[in-house]
């Protein structure tokens, strides 16, 4: 495979991830309790980084906003900074894929600077995936831990050990988001290997002028 299709292939998978981690950012569903067997007027509550809602049996939907940020637990606020560090480092790393692509001519932009840019974006999109990845874990974890303790009142009026919340789907977006940076930018990784040997052997077969002259004063050409 040429080196033009592993940076068109790591730039159309870093942006779709890019575009999933951000979707799941904004997703209400990071966590879900399903009440819909109980005598009480919820019958879905769900919330995500900036909110929580809860779905009545009359068909309303009610979010509340958290409002707050220093009543937030330091893990929750943790996975709010990785989900927002890896959007940003995701879209810079998206924007030099853009500048790097072989198949697109920037001026007189060389192609050692090129293979740069393309390994600067394939690094920054490994992290971005790290990040979004890391902040879904993290979350998930806390629902892990708080599932067998949070209870609720049944039906028969004991206590239910089994009404914590579970993972939503936006968690699920945020892993496979993840993930597909980490692949893009392992493609464009890749790239800049293949990039790099290809410049230098350019270089290797480029003219060179040395500080001989030949009789009629004009410089001799030479070949390295």
């Amino acid at each position: 495979m040429t080196v033009t299709t592993f940076q068109l292939m790591g730039f159309m998978l870093s942006s779709l991830g890019l575009f999933l981690i951000s979707s799941a950012c904004a997703m209400d569903m990071w966590q879900l309790q399903d009440r819909s067997f109980t005598l009480v007027t919820s019958v879905y509550t769900y919330s995500g980084l900036w909110r929580s809602c809860v779905d009545s049996s009359y068909g309303t939907t009610e979010c509340r906003p958290f409002y707050t940020i220093l009543g937030l637990p330091a893990t929750f606020q943790a996975v709010r900074a990785l989900m927002i560090v890896g959007i940003v480092l995701g879209a810079i790393g998206v924007l030099i894929s853009i500048c790097s692509l072989k198949c697109i001519k920037m001026g007189s932009t060389e192609d050692g600077v090129k293979a740069n840019m393309t390994l600067t974006a394939g690094v920054m999109l490994i992290v971005a995936g790290i990040c979004g990845i890391a902040g879904a874990s993290v979350y998930a974890n806390q629902i892990v831990s708080s599932y067998m303790t949070t209870t609720y009142t049944s039906q028969t009026g004991g206590l239910n050990q089994m009404g914590g919340y579970t993972f939503g789907p936006a968690l699920f977006i945020a892993w496979v988001g993840g993930a597909v940076l980490l692949i893009g930018g392992g493609l464009k990784c890749v790239a800049f290997k293949g990039y790099n040997a290809t410049y230098k052997a350019a270089i290797q077969k480029q003219p060179v002028y040395d500080e001989s002259r030949t009789e009629d004063g004009r410089r001799d050409k030479q070949y390295v």
